[in-house]
């Protein structure tokens, strides 16, 4: 078991740890809405590493075939997301900049945002948007064969969820810290722009990949 949990922990962190388009995202939303929406959007990410987890134990080298000739339509359906997804915040920026000037009080950032409904908008679109990604199932499926198919099954799934979300949770609280800093709108304006830019690069990024 405790083998088998670790395994899953080192995989988790392993595919979480690199900092890409996701994390950009988890960071933004905390500096921009709240730590909760931050949060929500996090464990959106590790729930899809998790399922990514799990189908790679019980599938192995099936599931990789599968996927595997899906792999570049895949990518080009993740890229086109994730710049709509930049585009989309750059614009909301941008508006709730002009109107925040023509309103009197101006709101204090991330107090509408912040509400349960937001949060589970940000973990079911960060889910989605995470299972778009090819790779993870690869990469999990490849570390169970490289076992000799001796995956560890949902201990392995259980270490991988759970070392994801921890490195999904801290990413949120970097944003949420970063948020308590640019708490004015000009700061707000300046890491939604900042983040969309970034998510931008990464989208054009994975159309590059060979």
């Amino acid at each position: 078991m405790s083998g088998a949990f670790l395994a899953g922990v080192i995989a988790g962190y392993g595919i979480a740890v690199p900092v890409g388009a996701i994390g950009v995202l988890i960071a933004g939303l905390s500096a921009r809405t709240s730590l909760r929406v931050g949060a929500a959007a996090g464990l959106g990410a590790a729930t899809a590493d998790g399922i990514y987890a799990l189908v790679a134990v019980v599938g192995g080298a099936a599931v990789a075939a599968v996927i595997a000739p899906f792999a570049t339509p895949l990518r080009w359906a993740g890229a086109v997301i994730l710049l709509g997804l930049a585009g989309w915040t750059a614009w909301g920026a941008l508006r709730h900049r002009a109107t925040a000037s023509r309103r009197e009080p101006i709101r204090r950032p991330g107090v509408a945002e912040a509400g349960p409904g937001r949060a589970l908008r940000a973990y079911l679109g960060v889910l989605a948007l995470t299972l778009f990604n090819p790779a993870t199932v690869i990469y999990f499926a490849a570390l169970v064969l490289g076992s000799g198919g001796a995956g560890g099954g949902v201990w392995f799934v259980a270490g991988a969820f759970l070392a994801s979300a921890s490195w999904q949770l801290l990413i949120a609280g970097g944003g949420s810290l970063i948020g308590r800093v640019l708490t004015g709108e000009r700061g707000r304006l300046i890491t939604a722009l900042t983040s969309s830019a970034v998510i931008a690069v990464l989208a054009l990024q994975l159309l590059t990949v060979v």
